[in-house]
């Protein structure tokens, strides 16, 4: 007797093969049988020709701490995400040194968001054991991210790690992916990741090769550096021998329009040299990030709160204006290009500004009747360092290139947002692939864009037996109508729930039944196959 037969179903099975006609058993928390099913079972649901699909995986985003909350993951699973890979960009909150509490929270807040309960964890394996025990409706990965790393052992000095420093952090490394990380995460955009040289990063990543983990990169530039940018990455994986992902490729400034094919070339060489690199991107123009990163490198180097004591210092405000007004070559000055226009507030952290959410900073500068460079700065006094924006610096036709790249896979980059207006891709971005990339724009085929939100993340990523309709592989899987599913969320009205996904199964268990939640919590932490040697 099976549990569950979904019958007949339009099979996308995950490898990017047609689909074919069929039903999926499902037994114990794993597919039991595809294809003409005579078994009995103790439920059975009806597919009427939707798709029935592997459950989609989110491999780039940012619920490292927004999971502990929201266990139930609804904004995700209602997407049809079985799976969320957390870690990314170098931010996580852990390893959490006790003395530098402040330091790291100030460092992920912006990003992950803020929790008012103690953290009660101190390393990346037992931050991991507690995401275990949270129950989540979903499964978990995750990396050792670089920056956490880097403040748990020198805070946010600007300087090379000293050969002791390097050696702690190495341990660090080490000790979390024998807990199970699937690879290390950098985010060279963020200070303290950005003060890191290449060849301290690929002495880093000598770690790696041994736990077979893979090097995931927010690289220094998305701007007038990124071709620079891909190649330090790429210099980094060479000489450390280790697969490398670039997380979120763009080209972000119009200055810089169309360099997306040249970056792919860097990767398409590295590929045929025998180097394994593969990317992600998000299904939207704009970007989501910490109003922080439009500032000069140094003036992060204190973190925030040096960060801010530089804003009150007229001299240091005054050279903070100047750099951001021209063009510079060794750091990417987005704004420059870009225009104040297109950094929109999303959310702010007192109650007292609010009401500028969703604004852009020259139309709140105005208002104020300020230059927006000191309109930015006095923002950033009045919320603590705490703003997130959603930044429109991309073109459309890029983000159309990548997405029809063969080794792009497409992940959210998904920041964590109670209040405000988060960017829609939180949660729009896996039915927005199929409403306008493959319907509307015809650049993927159905079969290709699955592939790429399933067997290729889970390749990519090492997450086992799951993400193809396979006998034996676990049963995540999602329902879905190929003619109505579509993201409603729009950057106006962010928080809206998508449409055309009605069923979800994780672990074989319904996870999203007839459009609702269940409350069932089967997810698991997915812990890389290297660290079963160790024990």
């Amino acid at each position: 007797m099976l549990d569950y037969i979904i019958r007949n179903g339009r099979i996308v099975d995950g490898t990017g093969n047609p689909w074919f006609t069929g039903d999926v058993g499902i037994k114990d928390g794993i597919i039991a049988a595809v294809g003409k099913v005579d078994q009995e079972a103790t439920r059975t649901v009806e597919a009427h020709g939707r798709v029935i699909a592997p459950g989609f995986i989110d491999g780039h985003c940012h619920s490292d701490l927004m999971i502990f909350d929201y266990p139930q993951s609804e904004i995700k699973l209602r997407q049809g995400v079985t799976t969320e890979v957390v870690g990314n960009c170098g931010l996580a909150p852990a390893p959490y040194v006790k003395h530098r509490a402040e330091m790291l929270k100030s460092y992920v807040q912006p990003v992950l968001g803020k929790t008012d309960w103690e953290w009660p964890w101190e390393t990346v394996g037992q931050y991991m054991d507690h995401l275990a025990a949270s129950r989540p409706s979903e499964h978990l990965a995750t990396y050792v991210a670089h920056g956490s790393l880097r403040i748990s052992v020198m805070g946010f000095d600007n300087r090379p790690a000293t050969r002791d420093e390097l050696e702690q952090m190495k341990q660090i490394l080490d000790e979390g992916m024998r807990a199970g990380a699937i690879g290390l995460s950098i985010g060279l955009l963020y200070a303290p990741g950005s003060y890191t040289t290449r060849e301290e990063l690929a002495e880093l990543c000598s770690v790696l090769p041994k736990h077979d983990g893979l090097l995931a990169t927010h690289i220094r530039g998305e701007g007038n550096n990124l071709i620079k940018s891909v190649k330090e990455v790429i210099w980094i994986a060479e000489r450390a021998g280790v697969p490398l992902h670039i997380s979120h490729l763009k080209a972000a400034g119009k200055a810089n329009w169309g360099k997306v094919l040249e970056a792919v070339e860097l990767i398409e060489d590295a590929r045929a040299r025998g180097m394994d690199v593969t990317c992600d991107v998000y299904p939207y123009n704009a970007g989501s990030t910490t109003l922080t990163t439009v500032l000069p490198p140094w003036v992060l180097e204190r973190g925030i709160a040096g960060t801010l004591d530089a804003f009150r210092d007229p001299a240091l405000r005054k050279r903070i204006k100047d750099e951001l007004g021209q063009e510079q070559t060794d750091w990417d000055n987005l704004v420059c290009s870009t225009g104040w226009q297109s950094v929109i507030i999303s959310a702010m952290h007192t109650e007292a500004n609010r009401h500028l959410e969703g604004l852009s900073i020259a139309e709140i500068a105005e208002r104020r009747s300020q230059h927006p460079v000191d309109c930015m700065m006095d923002l950033l006094l009045e919320e603590d360092g705490r703003i997130s924006i959603v930044y429109f610096h991309m073109s459309e036709d890029d983000v159309t290139q990548v997405i029809g790249y063969e080794k792009a896979l497409i992940a959210s980059d998904s920041l964590t947002c109670e209040t405000g207006k988060p960017h829609p891709r939180l949660y729009g971005t896996f039915p927005r692939v199929f409403a306008k990339y493959v319907r509307e724009k015809r650049v993927l085929s159905l079969e290709q864009a699955v592939r790429k939100l399933t067997s290729f993340p889970v390749q990519r990523f090492k997450l086992g037996k799951r993400g193809l309709i396979v006998p034996g592989y676990i049963a995540d899987l999602v329902v879905f109508d190929p003619e109505t599913i579509r993201d409603t969320a729009t950057f106006e009205e962010p928080r809206q729930y998508p449409e055309g996904i009605s069923d979800v199964w994780v672990g074989g268990r319904a996870t999203l039944s007839g459009y609702n939640h269940t409350s069932s919590r089967e997810g698991v932490l997915i812990r890389a196959a290297t660290c079963c040697h160790h024990h």
